[in-house]
C-alpha cells in the first residue's frame, strides 16, 4: 500500500518585532547603568544599614586597604589631569606624553611622588601589579601636608565642589582610619562619607 506522503509547510515568523524590542531594552541599560571605576586593590567594605547613596558625580573616593595602604581618584579624567599638573609643578617632576597618558588610564592615584615617573613608565599591567605595593604617604613633608594631603588639596583646586568618599576594608585597622580622618580634619576637611556594604539582613530585623 503506498504511503501517503505529507506536504511540509514552511513555518515563517516574523522577528522583526523582537528585534525592536531587544535594541530598545539594549539602549535602556546603556543609558541607564553606571560602570564602576576599577579599584587597584580589592576591599571588601564592612556592612552597615545605612541606605544612604554616594553621589555619582564629583566625588574623590578614597581607598584604604587592610594593610593601611591609601590610593585616590575620581572619575572625572580632566580633574586628575588638572591635579597631576598641579602635583608634578608643586614636586618639580617633567612627565612624558607616555607617562601622562598611562596617568589617565590609571584608575586611583597611589604611587608616592619619588616613585611616580618610575612608576607610569611600566607597561599597564606591570602597573596593576607594583600599585599594590605602593600607596600615598601619610607622613608630613618637612612639617607640612603629607603627600595624601596634597592630592587632596591639588583635588579641591580641580573642582572645588568635590566630595570626599572614605572606602577601607573591614579588616583594616582603627588606627590607619584614625589617622587617616586627621590628615583630613587638619585640612579642615570635616565633612566626609564613608562606603559601606548594605545590610540586608540586620535592616530588615
Amino acid at each position: 500500500m503506498a504511503k501517503i506522503k505529507i506536504q511540509k509547510k514552511d513555518i515563517w515568523i516574523d522577528m522583526t518585532p523582537m528585534s525592536d524590542v531587544m535594541t530598545l531594552l539594549l539602549c535602556f541599560f546603556m543609558l541607564t547603568s553606571t560602570f564602576l571605576t576599577p579599584e587597584p586593590v580589592s576591599v571588601t567594605a564592612p556592612n552597615s544599614v545605612s541606605e544612604v547613596k554616594i553621589p555619582e558625580q564629583d566625588v574623590l573616593n578614597i581607598l584604604v586597604t587592610p594593610e593601611g595602604r591609601i590610593y585616590c581618584g575620581t572619575e572625572n579624567k580632566n580633574n586628575m589631569q588638572a591635579m597631576l599638573e598641579n602635583m608634578t609643578d608643586k614636586f618639580g617632576i617633567q612627565l612624558n606624553a607616555t607617562q601622562i597618558k598611562h596617568f589617565r588610564e590609571d584608575a586611583m592615584v597611589g604611587a608616592p611622588m619619588a616613585q611616580l615617573a618610575s612608576y607610569l613608565n611600566l607597561e599597564p599591567e606591570k602597573m596593576g601589579e607594583q600599585i599594590q605595593k605602593l600607596g600615598l604617604p601619610l607622613d608630613s613633608i618637612d612639617g607640612g601636608k603629607s603627600e595624601f594631603q596634597e592630592w587632596v588639596t591639588a583635588a579641591r583646586d580641580a573642582n572645588p565642589d568635590i566630595k570626599l568618599a572614605i572606602k577601607c576594608d573591614s579588616k583594616t585597622s582603627y588606627g590607619t582610619i584614625k589617622k587617616l580622618m586627621s590628615e583630613l580634619q587638619d585640612m579642615n576637611e570635616n565633612r566626609f562619607q564613608l562606603i559601606t556594604n548594605l545590610d540586608v539582613k540586620r535592616l530588615n530585623d
